[in-house]
């Protein structure tokens, strides 16, 4: 006889690790999932706002601020499902004097929310990297309080910081464009509840993004500080990790199952270009690590450094601990 097994719903974004889940390719332990495939800008405010699922990616500096002011609804473990050097990203008008990211400095930066993941690591690293600190600039915000995930955790633009935010009647692109603003932080054009940009900043020849070469930029970063930027993890509703403690880890073995499946695909890809000598050692040395490792060890570094940022930008009054944030028995992972 075939034991019972929870009926769990699960939200995703469509992204090649989290495919396997969201075609059933791959199933946890002792749980019968059922998958929704959600932008992440409307899946965060939903779970934040009302909890619609019982499994979900989830913001990591949404759910660090919401952490800082105790518990919350959410249980996290250590699965990463999206990463990307945020600061590459940056769009810029050519004609406002932007020749070097020190020219952001009294400039209208649009973005938008000012508390989502992407534009805390992006303003870190300006910071440290460049020395451009929030308070240099102009900020304009796209999501209203009662769309955005900011209105669930309490956001209150930080001390020093002028923040505006967009009319309804307009959007990031259509300013940008427009020459109402002077850049965009982190530009999203996905159809969701959230976000209200749709144009093609491509196609304006009065737009580029702010470094010539992204790829360099980001190895020069990666290279310097060895962080790989997380920008989600996957979050259990408290109340079924307390009755159910085994979900955190059967959960966790499920998604690295599904990633070790695109891996092997991708790998087996690259055998024939490597095979032909097409790859280089330096190629083949970077395609032989893991660096979207999931677990506390590895990505620990990036964990503490995302902490470190949200607190330092003013976003929460105290530095979150990992253990406040994780399930206890992915600690050691």
């Amino acid at each position: 006889m075939t034991a019972a097994r929870l009926e769990l719903s699960i939200a995703l974004s469509d992204n090649e690790n989290t495919q396997p889940v969201l075609r059933g390719d791959v199933q946890a332990e002792g749980i019968k999932l059922f998958p929704t495939c959600v932008h992440p800008s409307e899946m965060f405010w939903r779970q934040l706002k009302f909890g619609d699922f019982d499994i979900s990616e989830m913001s990591m500096s949404s759910l660090i601020i919401a952490t800082s002011k105790g518990p919350t609804d959410w249980v996290a473990i250590p699965v990463f499902t999206s990463r990307h050097f945020f600061h590459t990203m940056i769009w810029v008008r050519n004609d406002r004097g932007i020749n070097t990211v020190a020219d952001l400095k009294g400039k209208r930066v649009a973005i938008p929310e000012y508390q989502q993941t992407a534009a805390i690591w992006t303003r870190g690293v300006l910071e440290h990297e460049f020395g451009v600190r929030a308070q240099d600039m102009e900020w304009f915000m796209e999501r209203s309080p009662e769309k955005s995930h900011g209105g669930s955790t309490g956001f209150q633009p930080p001390a020093g910081v002028k923040l505006n935010y967009i009319p309804p009647t307009t959007n990031i692109g259509e300013m940008l464009v427009k020459g109402e603003i002077d850049c965009a932080l982190h530009y999203l054009v996905a159809h969701n509840l959230v976000d209200r940009s749709k144009i093609d900043l491509s196609q304006d020849p009065n737009l580029r993004q702010i470094f010539p070469d992204i790829p360099a930029e980001k190895h020069r970063y990666f290279t310097k500080t060895g962080i790989y930027p997380i920008n989600h993890t996957v979050v259990i509703r408290r109340s079924l990790h307390e009755k159910y403690p085994w979900l955190a880890l059967n959960l966790y073995t499920m998604f690295q199952d599904a990633k070790a499946h695109v891996r092997a695909e991708l790998m087996a890809g690259l055998k024939h270009y490597n095979e032909a000598g097409v790859l280089d050692a330096n190629a083949r040395n970077w395609l032989s690590q893991d660096l979207l490792g999931y677990g506390i060890k590895g990505p620990r570094k990036v964990l503490e450094t995302i902490t470190q940022y949200v607190h330092e930008q003013g976003l929460c009054s105290r530095r979150v601990g990992l253990e406040e944030i994780f399930a206890p028995s992915t600690l050691d992972l």
